[in-house]
């Protein structure tokens, strides 16, 4: 919790901080550095220190750092407020954890810069508040991930890691396989009649892309309200048939936790008395089999993508406290449905649960296959002036940049507002998900090219 006012730190003093901070790193074993910046705060400069996970830990550091002669080393491990020193299995316990670098955190030689879409990194950074976005096209992108702490691995081969694009490309599975969300529809249940069967379009896209496509895809077919006034009774039942923060808990968990190593994708089925959403990559062993039964509290030790967690959380797409099956039990129960199931097998190679449909709902399942055989993108669209303009000029030359769409636009539309260059990117953004535009190529070689039914 910040203490206003703010102190800060005297600039003539950082220097000898920071000089400070590496002999003390210098005595952990094997060397770390935290990264460094100094920022202005309430007008005073304060020194920012981050310490992201080494790629090399557990780390052991002297019990007294200030002995010249040096002590003895011991490995720490934080206990309620306190740190203490890993002893017998705690010990054995944090080796075990420390060797396995989770997926999302490794670095990829396949991924490089020109695959991370500058929309999608300028979206996050302006959602989040940083500073970042305004340098985004001042600086090269490198160097704003650099800083994001995206790169690791030595300066002769610095790598992007898997999360970057797990978050920053369009197309995440050009490097892990399937990276999709797999829609099927049984009218009358899979086990009654498995031959009725409708397959929605698959989803894909970054994953924050796929969470939010494919909430947004059952909130528009399956998340009804239902209104029933008792006889006797002057007021109404209201029920929805399923809660849509337990949809959104469920789907955005699959996504998280979800092993990328695997070649599956995320599958949902829509049955007549539930949703099931199941995904590749099962619980963590450090989860009782009991807890996992009984489909409440799931308290892992270690994340498979905790990386990606802290991209979500700061997204404000989960809390990351392992509150999802609660809060899904809870806003259930509030909607008078029945509780959710969770499964998973011995071997932990999957995670499914079953959201249960509204017991007075009646099959609301019957008629989306049909209703549903269209593409949303054949619904006519309502194009602003601006957008219309833009379509125009990419129409005459595909290889425009927002930069010089601003530029000319400023030109035709002189009495019109919003033709800065970030407006005309928010439109391209929203050009490109309503399937109007796509995009060939790198940020900078690259060209748009203009779906055929709209030229």
């Amino acid at each position: 919790m910040a203490i206003r006012p703010v102190e800060g730190v005297p600039i003539e003093k950082i220097d000898g901080i920071l000089q400070e901070m590496v002999s003390y790193n210098n005595k952990m074993s094997p060397y770390y550095m935290p990264r460094t910046s100094v920022e202005e705060v309430d007008g005073k400069q304060v020194l920012v220190i981050w310490c992201p996970v080494g790629i090399n830990r557990p780390y052991s550091v002297p019990e007294n750092v200030t002995a010249k002669n040096g002590s003895k080393e011991y490995f720490y491990i934080r206990s309620g407020t306190s740190s203490i020193i890993a002893k017998g299995e705690v010990l054995d316990e944090l080796r075990e954890l420390a060797s396995r670098v989770p997926f999302d955190e490794r670095g990829n030689p396949d991924i490089k810069v020109e695959d991370i879409s500058t929309l999608l990194l300028r979206e996050y950074l302006v959602k989040v508040g940083s500073k970042l976005a305004n340098e985004l096209y001042e600086r090269p992108v490198s160097e704003i991930l650099e800083q994001m702490d995206l790169f690791v691995g030595p300066s002769e081969n610095r790598m992007l890691r898997n999360v970057a694009a797990m978050i920053f490309c369009e197309n995440p599975s050009k490097f892990f396989k399937r990276t999709q969300v797999e829609v099927v529809f049984f009218p009358e249940g899979r086990l009654e009649n498995p031959n009725n069967i409708y397959e929605a379009p698959i989803i894909t896209g970054s994953v924050t892309q796929i969470i939010e496509r494919t909430l947004e895809y059952l909130n528009r077919m399956v998340v009804m309200q239902t209104i029933i006034k008792p006889k006797n009774d002057n007021h109404s039942i209201k029920f929805y048939t399923y809660p849509y923060q337990a949809l959104e808990e469920s789907i955005t968990n699959s996504l998280y936790h979800r092993d990328y190593r695997e070649w599956e994708p995320v599958v949902i089925t829509v049955e007549p008395k539930g949703i099931t959403i199941q995904n590749v990559g099962g619980p963590d062993r450090s989860i009782p089999a009991a807890d996992i039964n009984r489909g409440e509290l799931l308290i892992s030790k270690r994340y498979r993508n905790r990386r990606l967690g802290e991209y979500l959380k700061e997204l404000e797409m989960t809390e990351g406290r392992s509150t999802g099956i609660p809060t899904i039990q809870n806003v259930l129960k509030a909607n008078g449905s029945p509780r959710a199931v969770v499964v998973t097998d011995e071997e932990r190679t999957f995670f499914r649960i079953t959201i249960p449909c509204h017991e007075a709902a009646g099959n609301i399942i019957a008629d989306i296959a049909s209703k549903d055989n269209r593409d949303p993108k054949d619904d006519p669209i309502e194009f602003t002036d601006r957008q219309k303009v833009i379509i125009e000029m990419i129409i005459a030359d595909p290889f425009l940049s927002a930069k010089a769409i601003s530029e000319k636009m400023s030109e035709k539309m002189s009495e019109k507002e919003g033709t800065n260059e970030r407006t005309i990117e928010r439109d391209l953004a929203k050009l490109k998900k309503l399937g109007v535009l796509t995009r060939e190529g790198g940020r900078k070689e690259g060209k748009w090219v203009v779906n055929e039914k709209y030229q």
